[in-house]
């Protein structure tokens, strides 16, 4: 089977190989696997995969699809293989980061020392559509902001890793971590022991003592729940999942109502007080009476049981600040400014098209560069220069042009690839990768993440709404841990 590997250009680092047939350490069980395998039996394998999503339901649906059809996640059987070493240095830098940000929230809301000492430019901060300024001189509850994030992170043709942006708000895409894991677990069960991987099954049960831990009222079993706006939601299969796992209600709006400034949920015994909500609906449609006055997703009076200290909303109202992505550009000074360190990941370079010498550049070079919405997300609002029409880049400059504020630019990187099946070959596809990391008593990271691949024949886009699909992710145990998969 080792035929069936079509070897890229060295302009991109290959996760898999160091050269021709030539795997890395880490990668090299696992080649030997694929190197024995039919094409026929591999194939065979991959619809087993595809068919289990189907029956089990894992699937996501589009925004924009009128027929609003849910598709099954596209899942690649070749994992990500990350080494005990590597992740190390991935987790010390996001814990870091992860501290900064919270700092940061907490500043912004709070005295906003970093404005105040120049440190970052007060328009920029309070222009976010992400701030809010409802929630100024509020504290969350063990002054935690950020409870679950998803950073994503991209490997460079240097062989190091970048920030590429962060997910602070309303993170998705863990269950799909989770669900394939098992997935790949059931298609190929002999490579995990050698492969010593490490279990991520463990995140659901993190994930609610996180969620426990910042509930109001301390006793040992606080009522926690899971807000999704609904079925029509494209990760509606994620919300469900969740809080099966967890073991608790999975509720809509109509389903919670507020009382003197306390939460409840209405059940079959009566009402019922909720100390934790982890919400997956944006701030702007939480609560009609403090927010979007025609949301009919939220709950009247939320937001003021949250700013009274009587709920707890995961993540907090006004994280969204901190997905901004000019604020990302700032990030490492926060590093520098709240912890008195040097960042350990560091950021893309990014151009801040509200600066004037960035813009002229930017302007000036869309052929070479990927363009970016500050608020967009999902690869939603983007330009990526050298596979755009004139056309497009024209539609771009006059964008940037008529509202700087909105855009950033950074230059097109050289994504790292792994081998990929297609049309019966391994060709290499780009890939990037997606932490998640929960804030609680600790702060914890679940080993691996959702590496993310560009299906398409060199697309640079992996988001699933724009064509890409998923790996599962292998984080290896060191050489003295023990194995437990």
């Amino acid at each position: 089977m080792a035929t069936l590997f079509h070897h890229d250009s060295d302009a991109f680092y290959n996760e898999m190989f160091e050269g021709p047939d030539q795997p890395r350490p880490h990668y090299l069980h696992l080649f030997e696997v694929l190197s024995g395998i039919s094409r026929e039996e591999f194939e065979h394998k991959r619809r087993l995969a595809d068919a289990t999503f189907l029956t089990q339901g894992i699937t996501f649906a589009v925004y924009g699809d009128e027929q609003r059809t849910e598709k099954v996640f596209p899942f690649d059987l070749v994992p990500r293989i990350i080494p005990d070493f590597e992740w190390m240095r991935i987790e010390a830098g996001l814990r870091q980061r992860i501290r900064a940000l919270n700092l940061f929230l907490g500043d912004v809301y709070g005295d906003q020392r970093m404005i105040r000492d120049g440190k970052i430019p007060a328009e920029l901060v309070l222009g976010a559509a992400g701030y809010r300024p409802e929630v100024r001189g509020f504290r969350p509850p063990r002054d935690i902001w950020i409870h679950v994030s998803g950073i994503d992170l991209v490997r460079n043709s240097d062989g190091q890793y970048y920030v590429l942006e962060d997910n602070v708000r309303v993170p998705s895409g863990v269950s799909y971590v989770l669900e394939a894991r098992m997935v790949l677990k059931r298609v190929f069960p002999q490579v995990f022991q050698k492969s010593r991987v490490r279990p991520v099954d463990q995140y659901t049960q993190q994930l609610l003592d996180t969620l426990r831990y910042v509930s109001p009222r301390h006793h040992d079993q606080p009522t926690v729940v899971v807000w999704t706006p609904g079925v029509y939601n494209s990760a509606y299969h994620e919300h469900t999942f969740l809080a099966l796992q967890m073991g608790v209600e999975l509720v809509e709006g109509q389903d919670l109502v507020v009382e003197n400034d306390r939460v409840y949920m209405r059940t079959t015994h009566g009402l019922k007080q909720v100390d934790v909500i982890y919400r997956r609906i944006d701030d702007d449609f939480i609560d009609p009476r403090t927010f979007r006055a025609d949301s009919v997703l939220g709950v009247p009076g939320m937001a003021q049981a949250a700013f009274k200290g009587n709920v707890a909303l995961c993540n907090a109202i006004g994280t969204g600040v901190a997905d901004d992505k000019a604020v990302y550009t700032y990030v490492p000074d926060m590093v520098r400014y709240y912890l008195g360190e040097e960042p350990i990941l560091p950021n893309v370079p990014t151009h801040r098209c509200y600066e004037d010498a960035d813009r002229q550049y930017v302007v000036e070079h869309l052929d070479q560069l990927v363009v970016k919405a500050v608020g967009a997300s999902g690869g939603y609002g983007m330009l990526v220069g050298p596979h755009a029409t004139e056309a497009e880049r024209a539609e771009f400059r006059l964008r940037i042009l008529d509202n700087p504020r909105n855009y950033v630019a950074q230059p097109t990187l050289g994504l790292s690839v792994l081998p990929t099946w297609h049309d019966g070959t391994f060709y290499g596809r780009h890939i990037d990768l997606r932490p998640y990391i929960l804030c609680g008593r600790d702060i914890t990271m679940t080993a691996g993440g959702l590496t993310r691949v560009a299906l398409r024949p060199g697309s640079l886009v992996v988001n699933s709404s724009q064509g890409g699909g998923s790996k599962d992710t292998w984080v290896q145990f060191g050489e003295e841990e023990s194995v437990d998969a």
